[in-house]
């Protein structure tokens, strides 16, 4: 029995960790503690009533001046409006309630098991990765095949993942109220350019371009690879989108000085932090900067012997990756509050229009985000699962197989699959987020 599991250490090692970990994310409910804290808010209807039932039990987070602590002046003015204007306006309506989500409402929400799954199942696939980098190199184990070396549970693992985000994005794309009609014909539009652009990088057509060595791939794998990205690339279009409106509102770039609406020190952090390192990495394949920054380069002349060498400059490439997808990760809690407090904007927006302000849309704008909360955050947590697991597929080691993908062996095919995999949602994600804050910019796209 001993020896039995010398031979299958990694299995066993593979088996235990991914057992132990899924009891530990189902009891501990780690998928909803990731989310836990964050702040909703609501409009409720008859507030005056409300507030008067209460006891005072449910505070507004924000509310007109002196609608609490010095009501003569409020009535003052609501007498002076009075005789002014004929129109009317309950100022008990402007008030807004902030709650923190907790695991009933988390529950309660569309694409909940969705996230809940893709968030477990990514986390036990990175487990595997990170196992096998450590024990999957032994070649006592590598003898006795893919049983052998634990193999089976990241590739398993890893393909069931990406299964799952591709289902999930695929859902929502065609979700009839999630998004309006032109961003979903947009997305069709991209993905039939990213599509395009998998056969110019898997044929070859311009190799001076990308620094990818794929080999001589024949047409079904140029069709699957091109297809992958084509999906991609249509599936990140809306996600990015957001992205960038919550990068825009978190980190204040429209001047509102409203604290309740942008995020703080750290959560801004995060999104300069993501955004900077993504657009760095999306580079790091295109050849200028690639051949300027390996040392030793025929046309690096600009900086001679200061560049990194051919295998650093590998490793450095991942390490950028493997950050992106950490971020990437890092950011969904930031990203999905400036998501929620997008509504607050439009609410603080809409009332200090108009002297009668129409609080209508507002109401059904923060019953919408709402309602759509899982759902932003699978599709905020879609990039970070993409980019992590095309990563470990990509540092597989799977030359004991023998086997050949066109004109290189299968290992190294499905390392530059892998990493190019990867490279494309950092590179589709960044461009999408980098065009959507530039038309923020230019005031052609505004957040209201």
């Amino acid at each position: 029995m001993l020896e039995l599991l010398g031979t299958y250490r990694n299995l066993t090692l593979q088996t235990l960790l991914s057992l132990s970990l899924t009891l530990i994310l189902t009891f501990l409910r780690i998928p909803i503690i990731f989310l836990h804290g964050i702040c909703t808010y609501i409009q409720p209807e008859n507030l005056g009533q409300n507030n008067a039932g209460s006891g005072g039990g449910v505070r507004a987070a924000i509310r007109r001046p002196s609608s609490v602590d010095d009501p003569k002046p409020n009535v003052e003015v609501r007498r002076r409006n009075r005789s002014k204007d004929k129109s009317e306006f309950d100022e008990s309506n402007a008030q807004i309630f902030r709650i923190k989500l907790d695991e009933d409402h988390l529950r309660s929400r569309m694409y909940f098991a969705e996230y809940n799954t893709l968030f477990v199942v990514t986390f036990l696939a990175s487990s595997c990765f990170l196992l096998h980098s450590y024990f999957g190199g032994v070649e006592d184990d590598n003898n006795h095949g893919v049983l052998g070396n634990g193999l089976v549970f990241p590739i398993v693992l890893g393909f069931v993942a990406l299964c799952k985000v591709f289902v999930a994005l695929g859902k929502i794309s065609i979700e009839r109220s999630a998004s309006k009609k032109s961003e979903k014909r947009l997305s069709l539009i991209f993905g039939g350019l990213g599509f395009v652009f998998g056969i110019i990088i898997a044929a070859g057509v311009f190799p001076k371009g990308f620094d990818f060595q794929l080999g001589n791939v024949d047409a079904f794998c140029c069709v699957l690879i091109s297809s992958s990205m084509a999906c991609i690339a249509g599936f990140l279009y809306m996600p990015a989108g957001r992205s960038a409106r919550s990068f825009w509102v978190g980190t204040d770039q429209i001047r509102s000085n409203l604290s309740i609406i942008s995020c703080g020190w750290f959560g801004r952090m995060i999104l300069y932090a993501n955004y900077i390192v993504s657009v760095f990495t999306s580079l790091l394949w295109i050849h200028p900067l690639a051949e300027i920054l390996v040392k030793g380069s025929h046309s690096a002349g600009l900086v001679g012997n200061v560049g990194l060498s051919s295998g650093d400059f590998g490793k450095f490439r991942v390490l950028c990756l493997l950050a992106s997808g950490l971020l990437q990760a890092m950011a969904v809690r930031p990203n999905l509050q400036m998501f929620l407090n997008e509504a607050v904007l439009s609410w603080y927006q809409r009332l200090h229009g108009s002297k009668t302000p129409d609080l209508e849309f507002s109401r059904a704008k923060m019953f919408l985000h709402n309602h759509y909360l899982c759902l932003v955050a699978l599709q905020f947590l879609a990039p970070s699962v993409l980019v992590i697991v095309f990563l470990g597929l990509s540092q597989i080691d799977l030359s004991s197989t023998q086997l050949v993908c066109g004109s290189l062996p299968c290992g190294d095919f499905v390392r530059e699959v892998g990493l190019l995999m990867a490279w494309w949602v950092i590179f589709v994600w960044s461009g999408f987020a980098s065009a959507s804050l530039v038309f923020y910019r230019r005031g052609v796209l505004y957040v209201s």
